[in-house]
């Protein structure tokens, strides 16, 4: 009788033995510009955004934004930016979670509700009163989660006027 090896490839990841939540490192900016390709197909757009661009923005002389990775096995599988916000007749300081993702063979782990709460500790160091975060109107996936996530819907108060300057 012969006997024969089946390698039997897995159904799906689990969990990440060891998940690490960090700020962004430079070395990190080529995973993070993937991600960000992954996550603008998920709605359907092209990422325009480059390694210059996003090495400007996270750690250029004045850095704009803030990212926070996941990483499991030395490799990244999520990551929130953050945004500064102000509510100018409160005087108060505010941080907009911009984007959340976590890739697709590591959702439902919980990753992504990580990254918010390292998101909201963040913007109280900061000094911030307030998180907010937006999903578009037929996401109801993410409806849910941010709801889950004690954040509230807020009604919308008009429309958001844009204007290039290039």
């Amino acid at each position: 009788m012969h006997n024969t090896a089946i390698k039997l490839e897995p159904a799906a990841l689990d969990r990440p033995p060891m998940l690490t939540i960090r700020a962004a490192r430079q070395g990190d900016l080529q995973q993070i510009l993937d991600m960000i390709a992954l996550h603008a197909e998920c709605h359907g757009n092209t990422a325009k955004v480059s390694a210059v661009d996003l090495d400007r923005d996270l750690f250029g002389a004045n850095p704009w934004i803030t990212a926070l990775v996941a990483e499991a096995g030395g490799r990244l599988i999520g990551y929130a930016l953050l945004v500064p916000m102000y509510r100018a007749a409160e005087g108060m300081r505010g941080m907009e979670l911009h984007q959340l993702f976590v890739r697709k063979d590591h959702r439902g782990h919980g990753i992504g509700r990580h990254l918010v709460s390292r998101a909201r500790e963040h913007a109280r160091i900061a000094g911030c009163g307030y998180l907010t975060v937006s999903a578009a109107t037929g996401n109801f996936g993410a409806h849910r989660f941010y709801e889950q996530m004690n954040f509230r819907a807020g009604p919308v108060t008009g429309m958001r006027y844009v204007q290039a300057l290039g």
